[in-house]
């Protein structure tokens, strides 16, 4: 049978990295078995739904080039793809009926006030809290429904033995049938839950492969039970190792930005961000770190995907998004600098020709594409902002600072042409005739022209700037020192 998986994403806030990294391995494995890639929005719990938040999912997997075969704004034969939308249509409700029928379900009516001081008493006697079973007593059943009429439908599950279930990266797991409660399939509202919408989807849309995070396997086994109950074939699982923050912790928002659209809106590159999630939790041969997508698919298999937790490492992260941004051409680095660029500096008339030749001295640096206005900004302003300190170069008083600025403003004038490689021996050539050392000169220049202590090189700096603004600029730093 050929390959169909799916990323089943609830609706309740902008998707966290741990989520979408469960999205692109389904994706991985769809592409790398030239199987079916669907997306299924799970939105019966209807208490936890946030606005805006199935577009922020379905903008996540865009933004990273993670494109569905079958979903939301896309269709499919095995449509509706929103749960809300298949329960309106009867799916749910009659599989849960079926299984009362078949005894394997059943109706119950307990209260919430009855159902927590059970757990209550069961806490206090040392014992797993979980469903004690009294509407299965059709007496107790009948009274509890006396006093509420809209109840739910539970599940039977064995209440003694082993549920061993095959997980195809962590083998054969164990689960004891006495641990397990009689859960709900069918909530009082007429929503499914988790566990029963799963199931009966996933054998409808014909899923082969569940790739879904670690923290759903206790689920494993009611699932096994109830694929049984209702004669389904279960899909081969595959549960993916938890993403742990760098103490080891489970990661959370306290380890820093954790949407995935958080790191889009930071400047972070979706090739970069790809590569980075395929290996939390997976690795092509324990030694490559920089994979394209198109080796990514190509080497993509479940046999090496850790059992292990991953560890969510942001610097790696930055240093990964550093290699991208260098690959990038100059041309396509500058279209997608430029929107950070038109935003912070909304007067700048930015140059497309001018940008292009900026790209190569700060492309060494740049970390994130959000960097990218405060690294340049001086490339395009009539006069960066000046402190009278930084202008003063190693080894100088201010009127030192003062007869090397005029220097460097005489040399600026009659040098020919303007390029780095004639700017650098005329200025190395003042520095000697001034007596001083070339780093007090070139960081006093640098300050004069840029306004920052850091910059790229200065002559290459000063090739680009062109010859009016540095000339500019030096007789503003003059003006500045009081000269």
């Amino acid at each position: 049978m050929s390959v169909r998986v799916r990323y089943a994403p609830s609706p309740t806030g902008e998707p966290h990295v741990g989520n979408i990294r469960s999205a692109l391995f389904n994706w991985l494995y769809a592409r790398s078995t030239g199987g079916t890639f669907i997306v299924r929005i799970e939105d019966t719990d209807r208490a936890r739904l946030v606005p805006g938040a199935e577009d922020a999912i379905l903008d996540a997997l865009e933004w990273l080039g993670l494109d569905w075969d079958e979903g939301p704004r896309k269709g499919g034969p095995f449509g509706p793809y929103v749960q809300s939308e298949r329960k309106a249509l009867g799916i749910y409700q009659e599989h849960a009926d079926r299984l009362v029928a078949d005894g394997a379900a059943y109706p119950c009516y307990c209260t919430p006030a009855r159902l927590d001081a059970m757990r209550k008493e069961q806490q206090a006697g040392g014992r797993s809290p979980g469903y004690d079973r009294n509407c299965l007593d059709p007496t107790k059943a009948e009274r509890a429904r006396a006093e509420n009429p809209v109840g739910v439908v539970r599940f039977k599950m064995p209440v003694e033995g082993t549920i061993v279930v095959h997980d195809l990266v962590r083998g054969d797991v164990s689960f004891e049938a006495s641990l397990l409660d009689d859960f709900v399939l069918l909530k009082s509202d007429g929503f499914p839950t988790y566990h029963l919408a799963n199931v009966v989807d996933d054998h409808l849309m014909e899923i082969t492969h569940v790739m879904r995070a670690e923290e759903w396997l206790p689920s494993a086994p009611r699932h096994q039970e109830l694929y049984k109950a209702l004669g389904f074939e279960m899909p081969h699982l595959v549960h993916l190792p938890m993403i742990l923050g760098p103490d080891r912790s489970k990661l959370s928002k306290r380890h820093g930005a954790t949407s995935a659209l958080h790191y889009r809106d930071d400047g972070y590159l979706p090739q970069a961000m790809f590569n980075f999630l395929a290996l939390l939790g997976w690795s092509m041969d324990d030694a490559t770190d920089v994979i394209s997508r198109e080796e990514l698919v190509a080497h993509f298999s479940i046999e090496r995907i850790l059992a292990s937790p991953a560890v969510f490492n942001a610097e790696k992260l930055d240093w990964f998004n550093g290699v991208y941004i260098r690959q990038m051409a100059t041309e396509e680095l500058a279209e997608a600098i430029l929107p950070w660029l038109t935003a912070a500096l909304p007067d700048a008339a930015i140059d497309r020709d001018y940008l292009q030749r900026i790209i190569p001295l700060e492309r060494e640096r740049l970390r994130k594409l959000s960097e990218a206005p405060e690294m340049l900004s001086f490339f395009f302003e009539e006069q960066p902002a000046l402190d009278p300190k930084k202008l003063v170069g190693k080894g100088m008083d201010r009127d030192g600072a003062r007869g090397a600025i005029e220097g460097a403003l005489a040399v600026a004038e009659g040098t020919e042409p303007w390029t780095a490689d004639a700017l650098e021996p005329a200025y190395r050539a003042l520095a000697e005739s001034l007596g001083v050392s070339t780093g007090g000169l070139f960081g006093a220049m640098r300050a004069a022209v840029t306004g920052r202590t850091a910059a790229p090189p200065l002559f290459d700096t000063m090739e680009v700037l062109g010859r009016d603004r540095c000339l500019a600029r030096l007789r503003h730093a003059l003006g500045v020192l009081g000269g």
